[in-house]
């Protein structure tokens, strides 16, 4: 990739390129496979995590409170933490690591770990102070409700903690990242969610009254503490060492805080829209924030699961090719991601869409979470889909130019979006309630999608598989109108033979979900998709594998 106003020709292949690329692109599939499969692992624990809050909590007052509380951590974790510090580190660290400069890439990694412990450290005590000061601003309706503002307040400060913790994870994350390990990181967060299920489960009854959300607050924390020492422990596989050495002198710190700075606010500024909807929901109803929040959790599922290990996986090869200057090579690892994206993510937003009412009801409807709950919840769930395929490449492409050190650009595109949403946002919460403020969310990854690849074409001179990427999408299209009616369908006839009891409920989604998997499979096979014949491939080399080794 080049900046505006530079030409740089491709490097061509070598004699031997074709196998090595076949050999890469096979061991690039298998880590996107193990991580995605870790992956789901972590969104079903996490859908777990959700079913049990919401039968303790519903959609009452004590679940939006902790919705509300959670928001500012939530954008200092998306600030400082995970992908903000991994996208600004794994550059400069896999760049070390090509070099053969092992012992500076951990020095700088240790470096950066105890800057993050002493000035997230003062940052969260410094939150501890104000929160009371602070908070009130954010609760909206929940001020007029009785015991609202306190308890937000408090459960903010048990939360903010997080913020540090996450930090200090993302960094080690970069590290096992930078040497192509995934496994053990998208592990974690399933142990982290069945730490939170149990906890809560066990320390609900020592609290009274909606104090009992503390049981929820208190869960999160001691399990990202869990996650951390897990992280920390498969550091072990690249023999990394934590010593103590600031280094602030060291040239290689400020690079990674040079690129830090607009990393951190073009994804926070992505990432704010979550916030802004929350916010927003507490002028449409007090039960609006928490609606969105469970059905942004059920989204985050097949969000999480593909685009989010696709994302992951080709982050360090995209850094790699970008420090030996191969374009050509960006662009069919950009492309081939781009439509593996695809091929997920626009049947499952086709699913989400048709099914949302059966699968919210399947997830959530028990305990405090009713019938009217249902209904908030799919609604939000309805929009959210329209936004999924947008939003898993959207990712892709902001890692593309985190790669190759232009981190500047999508920072600046995202502002943009952020405008978006917001004058989409407020134009229609009013008419439109819950649903106007996800259709934002759906404008604005359409605009940023959009100004994303025109700018990432200007960077590859005009050149991006662009028509390969829509042929191929079209198919993907045509076999998800195909597939997606058969799952309605079934579950229609299913679900009025059977009843909604849970088993029934299990029975009609699961079926109608598998059938319309199966025939989407079939369809987008025998319409000679690539990226299909490629999960196809990697799953027939898994059984034969597992066959051998009987």
């Amino acid at each position: 990739m080049t900046t505006p106003g530079t030409r740089q020709r491709p490097r061509q292949p070598t004699a031997g390129a074709g196998p090595g690329r076949r050999a890469g692109r096979r061991r690039l599939a298998t880590s996107t496979a193990i991580f995605a499969f870790a992956t789901a692992l972590s969104r079903i624990a996490g859908l777990g995590r959700e079913v049990v809050q919401a039968n303790y909590f519903g959609t009452g007052i004590a679940g939006d409170a902790f919705t509300v509380a959670s928001q500012i951590p939530n954008v200092f974790s998306n600030l400082f933490s995970q992908a903000a510090l991994s996208a600004a580190f794994v550059p400069v660290f896999t760049e070390l690591l090509q070099q053969g400069r092992r012992r500076e890439a951990f020095r700088l990694a240790s470096e950066l770990f105890w800057l993050i412990v002493l000035g997230l450290g003062a940052l969260t005590l410094l939150y501890m102070g104000v929160a009371g000061l602070v908070m009130p601003a954010f609760a909206g309706k929940l001020n007029s409700v009785a015991g609202g503002t306190a308890l937000t307040i408090g459960l903010s400060r048990v939360l903010f903690p997080v913020v540090l913790l996450l930090s200090m994870t993302g960094l080690l994350v970069g590290i096992l990242q930078s040497h192509d390990e995934f496994s053990l990181p998208a592990i974690a967060p399933a142990v982290w969610n069945v730490v939170i299920v149990v906890l809560m489960v066990i320390l609900h009854s020592r609290f009274e009254g909606n104090d009992r959300i503390y049981s929820y607050a208190i869960a999160w924390l001691a399990a990202t503490v869990v996650q951390l020492l897990m992280v920390a422990w498969g550091l072990r596989r690249v023999h990394f060492r934590l010593a103590f050495s600031l280094g602030l002198s060291d040239p290689r710190i400020r690079q990674v805080l040079i690129l830090f700075l607009p990393v951190t606010v073009s994804i926070g500024i992505i990432n704010l829209d979550v916030f802004l909807n929350a916010e927003l929901g507490t002028l449409v109803s007090p039960h609006a924030s928490i609606a969105i929040n469970d059905a942004f959790r059920i989204y985050m599922l097949p969000q999480g699961v593909f685009s989010v290990a696709v994302a992951t996986v080709l982050f360090p090869t995209l850094s790699r090719m970008a420090n030996r200057r191969d374009p050509a090579g960006m662009r069919r690892t950009l492309g081939n991601g781009i439509r593996q994206i695809n091929l997920l993510l626009v049947p499952s937003a086709a699913l989400l869409a048709v099914l949302a009412v059966p699968i919210v009801r399947l997830v959530y409807q028990r305990g405090e979470f009713t019938a009217g709950s249902t209904h908030l919840v799919s609604i939000a769930l309805f929009w959210f889909a329209f936004s999924l395929p947008f939003a898993g490449v959207n990712l892709l492409l902001s890692r593309t130019f985190f790669a190759v050190k232009q981190p500047w650009i999508p920072t600046r595109l995202a502002a943009i979006n952020m405008l978006v949403d917001i004058a989409v946002s407020v134009g229609l919460y009013r008419p439109l309630g819950i649903a106007g403020l996800v259709i934002g969310t759906v404008a604005a990854n359409v605009v940023m999608t959009a100004l994303q690849l025109r700018r990432l074409r200007i960077g590859f001179n005009g050149r991006l598989e662009g028509a390969q990427t829509t042929m191929i999408t079209a198919r993907i299209a045509v076999a998800t109108a195909i597939s997606t009616p058969i799952a309605y369908l079934i579950w229609k006839g299913l679900s009025s033979v059977l009843g909604l009891s849970l088993v029934a409920q299990l029975l009609s989604v699961g079926v109608a979900l598998l059938a319309a998997a199966a025939v989407y499979a079939r369809l987008v096979l025998a319409m000679r998709v690539p990226e299909a014949r490629q999960i196809q491939a990697l799953v027939r080399r898994s059984l034969l594998g597992r066959t051998a080794q009987g």
